[in-house]
């Protein structure tokens, strides 16, 4: 039997408003690669921070074995701490200028103990990890947000854990921070535990975790290999409660049949005995008989529909509920061949560097492009200029104003304080009210939902609210504009938004690193912006 590196034992957790978020979960993890999956909100990254004792159980236990990194989703670094500090070796390097300018002081030996060769070993998973020319000595508010989470993967792979926690580690990270990454992982060679949304870095674990608030079931394989299981699971329970609500009829059926024959054999009985004479003591006791007899057929019905009724309770519990977003968009629809932006000799400067000069872009009919390019290059800038938020310094641009929307990485079109019913409202004016309740009940705000405020919405929720608001938008947008629209968002989410452009019938330009989603919209032109210069290439291999 493989060593368990991770063991919840009777693990219970709640809120302290008294919400639950697990309750008697068992489980372990051994050596290799596990991906754990779960809707938004199920507790993957509260799962996490109950193993590195940031949360405490409200019962049972959560230990790992071994020493421990972890890279949690956010990372507490300030902009004044240099790279060693991250590292964890400012100290150590400290001691090592000093011993090496001639100061032998014991404090200098203690504290390099046996760490001679820590900027060595520093440097090597700085390279590993894409920053050959981050230096130990600069300072965090120079990296950009890519780099700064490679950082702090170094960091934790500097400590030679057994144990690896990674929460959403391929965040703000571009294509080739993701594939390094992926290699790292590959090398690895204790235990990891991955909380991502991020498919092509699943399909590379040894087995997929799916974690509930009461179980954590394991399936061997890649996230391709946990699907079709799943899938597979799903067909059985259909087949399960197609069976069980046929058995539930037949039995009704046969209940039913049965009262009938009991009435009748009543109602013959009764005659026979009125036209037999007999005494009404003796009568009555045929009576009494005979409805006892029907009492106790009838109880025998009933409780066979009881437990037909239980077997397809229990069935459809096995069924998963992963709604899909199905819409028709037909008012988006852009003819073939329009220009619904033309940019020439575009130049845009920001804090003191040219981000691009003398830059061309037309996008026309129903185009859909991905813009890909390492971070810092440009991407939201170039997405700000299209949309008109941002006006060149120099070069001529033309667009179809008032049809272009753009979502931001934040998602802060819609007002907080608004209902997603008023959002809509806002957005289409003229449309009938039964009209927002049927577009909402498509993007799956059904009942009571459509008056929740925005603020409180989890991430998922609040794409498809923007989604509904801007696709349904009087007029609606010819030219759609997503800036990583997938970043934080879990994978039925990211599967719901790809389900909403497939129906776009407009042209759209989508910033992301996720090649799978990428592939799943049905991009059809490639654009790399990268020192200045936007390419066409073709589409990456995924893998």
């Amino acid at each position: 039997m493989p060593e368990a590196f991770i063991t919840c034992s009777n693990l219970s957790f709640s809120w302290p408003d008294g919400t639950p978020v697990f309750t008697d979960l068992s489980f372990t993890v051994g050596s290799g690669r596990t991906g754990l999956v779960a809707p938004n909100g199920a507790g993957k990254s509260t799962l996490l921070k109950l193993l590195v004792g940031e949360h405490r159980p409200s019962s049972g236990s959560a230990t790992t074995k071994g020493v421990l990194g972890y890279l949690p989703q956010d990372l507490p670094f300030a902009g004044d701490l240099t790279v060693a500090d991250v590292l964890g070796v400012s100290a150590v390097v400290e001691a090592l200028r000093a011993v090496e300018s001639g100061d032998v002081s014991e404090e200098h030996f203690t504290t390099i103990g046996q760490d001679w060769d820590v900027e060595d070993r520093a440097r090597v998973q700085l390279d590993r990890l894409g920053l050959t020319d981050v230096e130990l000595d600069r300072q965090l508010h120079t990296l950009s947000g890519g780099q700064v989470v490679s950082l702090g993967l170094a960091a934790q792979l500097l400590k030679r854990p057994d144990v690896l926690l990674l929460d959403e580690p391929t965040n703000n990270l571009d294509r080739e921070a993701r594939r390094r990454l992926a290699d790292v992982l590959e090398e690895f060679t204790g235990c990891v535990l991955l909380v991502s949304h991020d498919r092509s870095l699943l399909d590379r674990v040894d087995r997929i975790a799916e974690l509930s608030s009461s179980e954590v079931r394991s399936y061997g394989g890649s996230f391709t290999a946990y699907e079709e299981a799943v899938r597979a699971e799903q067909e059985a329970a259909e087949r399960n409660v197609r069976h069980a609500e046929q058995e539930l009829k037949r039995e009704k059926r046969e209940m039913q049949q049965a009262r009938e024959r009991a009435a009748r054999r009543a109602g013959n009985a009764a005659r026979t005995i009125g036209s037999a004479g007999l005494p009404k003591i003796v009568a009555g006791a045929m009576k009494r008989r005979a409805q006892e007899t029907a009492g106790k057929a009838n109880d025998v019905h009933a409780s066979r529909v009881e437990d037909a009724r239980a077997r397809l309770d229990e069935a459809s519990r096995a069924l998963r509920d992963d709604p899909t977003i199905t819409l028709e968009l037909p008012e988006t629809r852009v003819p073939a061949g329009r220009t619904v932006f033309l940019g020439e000799g575009m130049r845009v400067r920001r804090g003191g560097r040219e981000l691009f000069a003398d830059l061309d872009l037309v996008i026309r009919g129903p185009e859909r492009i991905a813009l890909t390019g390492p971070n810092g290059a440009g991407k939201s800038t170039l997405l700000r200029l299209v949309e008109g938020r941002l006006l060149p310094e120099s070069g001529e641009v033309k667009r179809v104003d008032g049809r272009i929307a753009y979502l931001s990485q934040r998602l802060d079109l819609l007002d907080d304080e608004s209902t997603v019913l008023e959002s809509l409202t806002r957005f289409a004016p003229q449309m009938a009210q039964s009209r927002r309740m049927h577009v909402l009940a498509r993007f799956l705000f059904r009942g009571s939902r459509v008056h929740l405020p925005v603020g409180a919405l989890s991430g998922g929720e609040r794409l498809r609210a923007t989604l509904a608001c801007v696709l349904s938008a009087e007029p609606a947008p010819q030219l759609l504009l997503l800036d990583e629209p997938t970043n934080n968002l879990d994978l039925v989410s990211v599967g719901q938004l790809a389900s909403a452009l497939n129906s776009y019938q407009g042209a759209f330009v989508v910033v992301s690193h996720d090649d799978w989603f990428l592939t799943e919209i049905g991009v059809d032109r490639w654009l790399r912006l990268e020192g200045g210069r936007l390419t066409e290439t073709g589409a990456p291999e995924l893998g």
